[in-house]
């Protein structure tokens, strides 16, 4: 996707990464495809953005093995106990990790990491869409020309 090619979204994601080299990366390529995208370093800083209620945040990519505060885990299970319209893509190096997250993501996804940009952008609009299908007054998409 070229610089020409971007386009304004409502779509929030909330990236969760405490390493910034890889959060950066990553969070830059979503923006380009036409994200809003809000960055945390670790879990306490996710929950801060997402206690903000008024803050709408419609996907949350989280690493799993977080070394700050509770961990990916405890911020997905908290996204889907308070959230429940937030969807959740869950990453992490060792496939266990990911898999373990079954009863947050019973149908995934579950992503590998490194990150494979376009694949996350993918699967981020693959979750909006089945959201916005159940509810056509939803967050639009990002336009892909």
């Amino acid at each position: 996707m070229t610089e020409l090619e971007i386009k304004k979204s409502n779509a929030a994601v909330l990236v969760v990464e405490d390493d910034v080299l890889v959060r950066m990366p990553i969070a830059a390529y979503l923006r380009r495809c036409g994200y809003r995208v809000i960055e945390a370093a670790g879990s306490s800083e996710a929950l801060t953005v997402l206690n903000q209620l008024d803050l709408p945040v419609d996907v949350v990519l989280t690493d799993v093995e977080l070394e700050s505060g509770t961990g990916g885990f405890a911020v997905a299970k908290w996204v889907h106990e308070n959230r429940p319209r937030t969807k959740i893509i869950l990453a992490g190096t060792p496939r266990r990790a990911a898999e373990q997250a079954g009863e947050l993501c019973a149908k995934g996804p579950h992503l590998k990491k490194p990150y494979d940009h376009a694949l996350v952008e993918t699967e981020i609009r693959n979750l909006l869409a089945v959201r916005q299908k159940l509810d056509p007054c939803e967050t639009k998409l990002p336009s892909r020309t």
